[in-house]
């Protein structure tokens, strides 16, 4: 059994997000709340999510979304304690090097690291916040598998997934 640790991005996931559907679905699956969600700083968010994983009663499955995903890297980066990761759902990673949002700027660069677990990047074909060819990018670089989402957009609310049983089944394949 993991712990499924849920990693919004940028200015949290709202309740139609399928991130928080599955939060109301599984109340075992715990959000990782950062202090600030709208002017996010690398090495608190980083640092939030090692005292989760670390607090976590089992090893972890992270279920990350956009700058969440970005925050995974970073703390693989800063060497976190990743024997207790089991697995990464890695969804519409966003690319803070090119994205014009001030807040982002301090997650720049994103880390171009393997990750030392399995891991699964979802990736729409036409994401707003990061072109595909730079989603594959990233799934080359962290070793992660890739599947892309025809017209998946930034594969949140607005992309009308619902309760998103897709990414139920790439989660199950991680637990």
């Amino acid at each position: 059994m993991a712990s499924v640790l849920i990693l919004p991005g940028f200015e949290n996931s709202g309740p139609a997000h399928w991130q928080s559907r599955w939060e109301a679905e599984h109340p075992e699956y715990r959000r990782v709340e950062q202090s600030d969600w709208f002017q996010p700083r690398v090495g608190d968010w980083v640092g939030t999510l090692a005292a989760a994983i670390a607090a976590a009663p089992e090893p972890v499955v992270l279920v990350a979304h956009s700058l969440g995903c970005v925050t995974v890297a970073h703390w693989v980066a800063r060497g976190g304690d990743t024997a207790r990761v089991r697995g990464a759902l890695l969804v519409a990673p966003a690319d803070v090097d090119t994205a014009e949002v001030p807040e982002l700027v301090n997650f720049r660069p994103v880390p171009l690291v393997p990750l030392p677990f399995p891991s699964i990047v979802v990736a729409g074909d036409d994401d707003p916040w990061a072109a595909l060819p730079r989603c594959e990018t990233f799934a080359a670089a962290w070793g992660s598998r890739l599947v892309v989402i025809p017209g998946g957009g930034h594969v949140n609310a607005d992309s009308g997934l619902g309760s998103w049983p897709q990414g139920k089944e790439l989660l199950a394949e991680l637990a």
